[in-house]
């Protein structure tokens, strides 16, 4: 606990924070155990799913390994790595360098709609949101929580300014306001300005409200991709 007090002096310092942050106590236990209550029903309840969309991964790439993980940044800048289901072929990082020029959103961010590394069954599981249902470990591990901002890569990072990195100063989520509300409908300034939203907002209600509202559009979104 002292090491997180510290990392959050450290941090807050460097930033010249402007936006004011829940850090209440009481909010972060009440966090803390729906992330742990919420994470681990979650992963009971869906592990059927879970060896059904395993098998699918398999069967179309018995060489590509089920799980992909991806090194992300966290509370206040530390990394760590993210789970995720595979839904682009094995070599889909080496790829990467010569599809950036086709980046469909502005600023430090990388999506394009129609990315020819994305598997068949990729393409499922990214338009139902099925291949982020892994965070579930990440939120038990306590490097995510259910609710907070989308986990951004270090070369997003690197790119960003003083005003942006604001979005560290909470733990990233499985879900927040801007994937509820946007996702990539809009571009990255627009993801902080929302993400944003969410810090200043932030309580055991709305956290609340944000997961309810996940649960209603998970399967709808025509934004996933």
């Amino acid at each position: 606990m002292s090491e997180l007090v510290n990392q959050e002096a450290t941090y807050l310092e460097s930033q010249k924070v402007r936006i004011p942050v829940n850090n209440g106590k009481i909010y972060l236990f009440s966090k803390r155990v729906i992330d742990i209550i919420g994470a681990s029903c979650g992963i009971i309840l869906l592990s059927l799913l879970f060896i059904i969309i395993g098998i699918l991964i398999k069967i179309e790439d018995p060489k590509g390994k089920v799980f992909f993980s991806q090194k992300r940044v966290g509370l206040y800048g530390k990394e760590f790595k993210m789970y995720k289901f595979r839904s682009m072929v094995s070599n889909a990082e080496e790829k990467l360098a010569e599809l950036l020029k086709y980046n469909e959103v502005s600023g430090a961010m990388f999506k394009m709609k129609e990315d020819p590394r994305i598997t068949k069954v990729g393409k499922f599981i990214r338009k139902s949101s099925i291949d982020e249902l892994p965070q579930l470990f990440n939120v038990l591990k306590g490097d995510m929580s259910l609710v907070g901002p989308r986990p951004p890569l270090p070369r997003e990072v690197a790119e960003y300014t003083e005003y942006d990195r604001q979005r560290l100063m909470v733990a990233p989520g499985c879900t927040g306001l801007w994937q509820v509300s946007a996702r990539n409908s809009v571009g990255f300034k627009e993801m902080v300005e929302l993400d944003l939203t969410y810090i200043r907002k932030q309580s055991f209600f709305f956290d609340i409200k944000l997961i309810l509202k996940t649960v209603l559009v998970l399967f709808g979104s025509k934004d996933a991709f």
